[in-house]
């Protein structure tokens, strides 16, 4: 298992958190190294991963795509079979049960998507916990039914209309509940970034991924030349390349939102391009879009859980070490890669999947067809149906949503939703 360096990837990472949260972080990193060695978490843990997440979870051979490319063999990782819809529910399940162990009572999350928040809430609800979650005003419009899920599992969902509006602001918002609630609180942080131990924690729960790929090509047979994943924070794709982070194979290569084009404001690209600095924020030191005063700068993607203005430090530094090679898929891209392989494969990619569905589209040709390339499908497609539709239904969509309001608005079926409600 990789492990930082007492916090720090190279120059990337570190605890850089007010006093009142250090005793919280020292304890809790004590507490997740003892149940690491503790047979009987891990032993709840795999339990918990096969009955109730659905682990191991697919490889799926894109055998007409790969045909119609005529480069790589294409093998796709269905995250988005495991239960809520995505990989994220791995680490909230981990870092849930950590924090029951430690006697806390209250979980708080933050989430731009949306996936973690609906993860966070289901682990929540599955070990009997309390569950806040912080989300930016903006995302809470455009993710409209996965703030229904979690409300579902009983959360309660607090929009951020704070800064930009996105997961940056959810993220402020979170630790501030934190710091002022350590006692009986856990912040569940969902992505591979955070001061110190939260790289290290997410990608052990999310590792998971990886070493089931490996088993599973090496079970048919297959060498791993080529893995791609979507970063934002990272949680994904730190997990999936976790096993061949050490290694000069299989290539490893990271999909960045790339928006509307170059230019600052335009994407979220931190490895990719000039616009991103060094810089410490949240609690930890990485690649970040700033502003010339140093603040965080405006971020731009179709994908909400793409849009972060940093990285995970890992991935940072395995990025500037040149283990891992990033490309900026514009939304475009991403848009053309969820029609591919929904009407090649049967497969719907997340918005965030699918940047690394497009470099998949991408590198796959240029390989030679005895290799044999994965791709991390992190989540699927359902929950966005309100950014897709659009898109690709723009009439209907519209005479959709107007007979859904002239509905609701003539008080249909109200009464029979008040009455669930009761």
């Amino acid at each position: 298992m990789v492990e930082s360096d007492n916090g720090f990837f190279g120059r990337f990472g570190g605890r850089y958190v007010a006093e009142v949260l250090r005793r919280p972080i020292e304890e809790l990193e004590e507490a997740f190294h003892a149940c690491m060695k503790d047979p009987a978490f891990l032993a709840e843990l795999d339990d918990i991963r096969a009955n109730y997440i659905g682990r191991p979870t697919p490889l799926y051979y894109a055998k007409r795509l790969s045909e119609q490319l005529g480069g790589a063999q294409i093998y796709v990782k269905l995250e988005g079979l495991a239960n809520t819809g995505a990989h994220k529910i791995n680490n909230a399940i981990g870092q849930a049960l950590v924090a029951k162990r430690m006697g806390k009572t209250r979980i708080i999350a933050e989430t731009g998507a949306g996936q973690h928040g609906v993860a966070t809430a289901a682990a929540c609800a599955k070990l009997g916990l309390k569950c806040r979650v912080y989300m930016g005003e903006v995302d809470v419009r455009r993710q409209q039914p996965n703030v229904s899920t979690m409300e579902m599992y009983g959360a309660e969902v607090v929009p951020v209309t704070s800064g930009s509006r996105i997961l940056k602001d959810a993220i402020n918002d979170a630790m501030r509940d934190w710091a002022a609630n350590f006692k009986d609180t856990h912040y569940l942080i969902g992505s591979a970034l955070g001061p110190a131990p939260f790289p290290d924690m997410v990608r052990t729960f999310q590792s998971v991924i990886g070493r089931e790929v490996k088993q599973q090509m090496a079970a048919i047979g297959k060498n791993i030349d080529a893995m791609v994943a979507c970063v934002g924070g990272g949680s994904n794709a730190i997990g999936f390349f976790e096993p061949f982070i050490e290694g000069p194979e299989p290539k490893l290569y990271g999909a960045e939102a790339g928006g509307i084009g170059p230019g600052r404001g335009n994407n979220a690209s931190r490895m990719v391009g000039n616009d991103a600095v060094d810089g410490i924020m949240q609690g930890f030191k990485t690649r970040f879009l700033l502003t010339e005063d140093g603040q965080a700068g405006e971020t731009r993607s179709i994908s909400a859980g793409l849009d972060y203005v940093g990285i995970g430090p890992q991935l940072a530094q395995m990025g500037e070490s040149g283990r891992i090679k990033f490309d900026a898929i514009l939304d475009s891209e991403a848009l053309a890669a969820v029609k591919t392989f929904a009407q090649t494969e049967g497969v719907l990619f997340a918005m965030e999947s699918a940047h690394a569905g497009a470099l998949a589209l991408k590198i796959a040709p240029a390989m030679r067809k005895d290799q044999n390339l994965v791709v991390n499908m992190s989540g699927r497609g359902d929950k966005d149906i309100f950014i897709t539709c659009p898109v690709f239904r723009p009439e209907e969509w519209k005479q959709f949503l107007r007979a859904e309001l002239a509905r609701l608005d003539a008080g249909k079926d109200i009464h029979d939703a008040e009455s669930m409600k009761k």
